[in-house]
């Protein structure tokens, strides 16, 4: 990998991480044309750049973040405490498929592209009946709507299948207002993908995996890409969602997801 690659590379990680169109799987495409292998080989470049935009969403949403720890630390029942409390509820589905199915969802992303282009239809449906559907508008995200949101997290891992996208629009046709969604939805990633990213490392630290022959040039290359390109991406998709405009990335994956099925023909 050069570092023209990881630049390409990092700006898709960083703002498909955030709109609606699957991160991982638009990194696939793109690993694809590059003709590169996706495995383990590209294991440090894959944790660098998903550290990145979550460093990217620190930075962005650093006055939600203090505000939740400072009102945890009151060790009160307080607005603060019941957002942190259903952020830890929405983790609980990713959590139950990264302990027990993480094997079978690491073959899933070796199987190629017809399941990605399969996925990104898939988000393409999500998005676009989340657009018409008009429930009940609901004043707070509940712990039963927080759980239900991290069950469409958990199916997100799989790749092409959109975890802001799914997330976001599972939220609006439970009744939540959009205002809110997008920020729930980009807080609740936060603890799975570090963990994640954890995990990797110590996976590579302990020989287990092929760290590849990836530079330090591209890595950085690739880090500052994603940082800066999810910054921009996170402020964006925030006002997207308020603006309720999710319907033109649902057109977009269904135009993606026909032509990625197409190539892998």
């Amino acid at each position: 990998m050069d570092w023209i690659e990881a630049l390409i590379l990092g700006i898709i990680q960083g703002l498909t991480e955030y709109l609606p169109v699957s991160s991982s799987g638009h990194l696939a495409i793109g690993q694809a044309l590059f003709g590169m292998q996706d495995g383990e080989e590209n294991l440090m470049f894959t944790v660098a750049v998903h550290v990145a935009t979550i460093l990217s969403t620190l930075v962005v949403l650093w006055k939600e973040i203090s505000w939740i720890v400072k009102g945890v630390f009151k060790f009160e029942m307080n607005a603060e405490t019941k957002y942190f409390l259903n952020i830890l509820v929405s983790m609980i589905p990713v959590g139950i498929v990264g302990v027990f199915f993480k094997d079978q969802v690491e073959e899933i992303f070796g199987s190629g592209l017809l399941i990605v282009g399969c996925c990104l239809l898939l988000t393409a449906a999500l998005l676009i009946f989340s657009y018409f559907a008009r429930p009940r508008q609901k004043e707070h995200i509940s712990w039963k709507d927080a759980f239900v949101i991290g069950i469409a997290q958990a199916c997100a891992v799989l790749p092409g299948l959109s975890r802001s996208g799914s997330t976001i629009a599972t939220g609006l046709m439970l009744g939540n207002k959009k205002e809110k969604l997008a920020q729930f939805s980009f807080l609740m990633v936060i603890p799975p993908i570090l963990g994640e990213a954890l995990l990797d490392v110590m996976k590579a630290m302990k020989g287990e995996a092929v760290m590849g022959s990836i530079g330090t040039v591209p890595l950085l290359v690739g880090f500052v890409a994603a940082f800066l390109s999810g910054c921009l991406a996170c402020k964006w998709m925030i006002d997207i969602v308020k603006r309720g405009k999710l319907i033109y990335f649902g057109i977009y994956c269904a135009i993606i997801g026909v032509v990625t099925i197409l190539l892998s023909l």
